[in-house]
């Protein structure tokens, strides 16, 4: 039996900076695009506690909204607006484009995979969720 070709993937993690000016940022989702596989995905989680640790006063709400917002674009559809019309390829581009707002797509970083979908739980467990 023949082992399933590994595809080349690129990915990037979500960061909060609930100041922008202090530059303080916990990670908050991951977005993860496989061209060869027709694959683009994106889960976020947000630790509130973390959240809160560097700034209390940070609207949870708005961020749980922005960080869902992220995650709809992903989808095809009408669901997620203009933008969720696009390409995969473009949407990625759009979502990694680098914002100075209170979230930040961290730098893309590249892998190979079989399962674009288990390669994004692995990711959000690892760089996500808190050890």
């Amino acid at each position: 039996m023949t082992e399933p070709v590994r595809q080349a993937f690129e990915y990037a993690v979500l960061h909060v900076v609930p100041r922008v000016e202090r530059g303080e940022r916990i990670n908050a989702g991951i977005l993860l695009y496989c061209r060869p596989l027709d694959y683009l995905g994106c889960r976020v989680s947000l630790d509130r506690a973390r959240l809160a640790a560097l700034d209390p006063a940070a609207d949870f709400y708005a961020i749980e909204q922005l960080l869902q917002a992220f995650a709809s674009t992903c989808e095809p559809g009408v669901g997620g607006g203009p933008s969720a019309q696009e390409d995969i390829g473009r949407r990625f581009r759009w979502l990694t484009a680098p914002r100075s707002t209170v979230i930040q797509p961290g730098p893309v970083h590249t892998g190979l995979t079989t399962d674009p979908e288990a390669e994004l739980a692995r990711l959000i467990a690892r760089l996500v969720h808190p050890l």
